[in-house]
């Protein structure tokens, strides 16, 4: 006999990368698990503002990037009669503009497109050379060495020193921390306090997210050092909750605007937000990001519509073999039940199940007058093609003459398909009865049915459209099922005069 581990383990090796591809589709090109889901774009544009002075200017913007949180799908420039390059410094990311004379007021416009994206994760780069401790007059040094020890006793890292030194400096009725706040904002003082503990920080300035916000500021936040990743402080709040709509602007550690040539320079951001579906979502992010995609969104539109059906049969597969391996229904044909079901998907179910029977209770009619002419095989065959296909034409005027439009789609039906189940039929009918026609007939309406309900099942749809991996989970399952060899349900009813003995 013939060992079954190695196909156990094939088939587990099968669902296993099954499960793989969803989870690395899910996490790192964003496609949600659940259909209805919207992600969302921020659109947020830079304005800066100055004089020029009648000689060459030079201008020198923060660029934000991929960040925690949000990825960097798009950036744009508008800047009349300037030229414009996006460099990469040692201190972050910069747009620099340039022009050979300007003289007046001068505006320039810097946009960006950021996705929520949760599973956006970048390297973040380290902390780089000795920490110069800043110098305080006489008073601060010792509030600011009070502080220190202050915050150490109660803390057991970095971080949590950070968050206890807020605090402190938050608590109104510190002294140490008045006497530090006279000179220095407590975004100013986080940050020489920190220096001053040699704990790695750094000032960055940050945008609120908000619909519609008009004219914002840039804010500025502490961010520290843990080891792995740069944290992010409000010196303002003593709860530490920082926002979800916090996007990160300027990380330079030194200048958000800089402008050679021009005075009374300003910057202000505006922003709007804007819900796309997850597949425009996806596409942004491949691109975005470089990432290879292979998945169907990448084809033209008709083909993808193609595949959103195609991509569902292996569903009404799984389903009929369940119905016959596991339950013992009886059908007619083994996958006739999912072309059908295929069709009520065009047709709607109620007008796909009248059509079914009107088409295959008249062609059994035709079919018992053709039987009586002993015809060869492939001739009746043809013959019931061409009937199937008058029975379908018909229907089809007479629904339209009516009024029902809804039996104009009964043209989806496969035509082959019922011509082979009529002539099924018909030979089952002269072997077994008209008993045995209802029971594969009915059964066979009621798969298609049931694989009707699975395909049109909004979930199901986006399953197996998004996640190509969900296809071999399926495979898996055929297979297993497939090694049953034990009773149908339906056969245990043998058996229950036993039981009642």
């Amino acid at each position: 006999m013939t060992s079954k581990i190695p196909f156990y383990i094939s088939v587990a090796m099968i669902i296993v990368a099954g499960i793989v591809l969803s989870m690395f589709r899910h996490q790192n090109y964003g496609v949600p698990w659940t259909p209805g889901e919207t992600s969302q774009i921020w659109d947020i544009e830079a304005r800066v503002e100055f004089n020029g002075q009648d000689k060459p200017v030079k201008v020198s913007l923060a660029a934000p990037h991929t960040q925690s949180g949000f990825t960097l799908i798009n950036q744009s420039s508008s800047s009349q009669g300037y030229g414009v390059s996006y460099i990469n410094t040692e201190s972050g990311r910069r747009a620099e503009w340039s022009n050979r004379q300007a003289a007046g007021a001068q505006t320039i416009y810097y946009k960006v497109q950021f996705l929520v994206d949760p599973q956006a994760n970048v390297d973040p780069i380290p902390p780089s050379g000795d920490i110069t401790p800043p110098t305080f007059d006489g008073p601060a040094e010792a509030a600011a060495i009070a502080v220190i020890e202050r915050a150490n006793q109660r803390s057991a890292d970095d971080i949590t020193f950070t968050r206890e030194l807020i605090k402190s400096l938050n608590d109104s009725d510190s002294q140490n921390a008045s006497l530090l706040l006279n000179h220095m904002t407590k975004v100013d003082a986080v940050d020489k306090i920190l220096a001053y503990a040699k704990i790695p920080s750094k000032v960055v300035g940050v945008i609120e997210l908000e619909d519609g916000r008009r004219r914002q500021t840039i804010q500025h936040m502490n961010q520290v050092w843990d080891g792995n990743n740069w944290v992010l402080f409000n010196a303002n709040d003593p709860n530490q909750v920082i926002k979800e709509n916090i996007l990160v602007w300027d990380e330079s550690n030194v200048s958000l605007l800089d402008v050679v040539g021009g005075n009374n320079s300003q910057v202000h951001f505006s922003m709007i937000a804007q819900d796309v579906s997850p597949s425009q979502a996806t596409q942004q992010k491949v691109e975005a990001d470089g990432l290879l995609n292979f998945s169907i969104h990448s084809l033209p539109l008709e083909e993808q519509a193609m595949f959103k059906t195609i991509m569902l049969i292996p569903i009404g597969a799984l389903i009929v073999v369940f119905l016959r391996v596991i339950i013992g229904l009886k059908t007619s044909g083994t996958f006739m039940p999912v072309l059908i079901a295929v069709a009520f998907v065009q047709t709607q179910l109620v007008t796909g199940i009248v059509g079914f029977l009107l088409i295959v209770g008249t062609g059994l009619v035709i079919r018992s007058y053709l039987s009586k002419l002993n015809l060869l095989l492939v001739a009746r065959i043809s013959a019931v093609i061409i009937t199937v296909i008058m029975i379908i034409s018909v229907f089809t005027v007479v629904a339209f003459k009516i009024g029902l439009t809804e039996g104009l789609s009964i043209t989806f039906f496969p035509m082959i398909i019922l011509s082979w189940t009529i002539e099924r039929m018909s030979i089952l009918w002269e072997e077994e009865g008209a008993k045995e026609v209802v029971l594969q007939g009915g059964g066979s309406l009621l798969t298609a049915v049931l694989v009707y309900l699975a395909m049109t099942n909004p979930y199901i749809q986006h399953l197996t459209f998004n996640f190509i991996g969900l296809q071999l989970i399926v495979l898996g399952g055929i297979l297993l099922l497939g090694t049953y060899t034990g009773y149908r349900l339906t056969e245990l009813r043998r058996f229950k005069p036993l039981a009642e003995d």
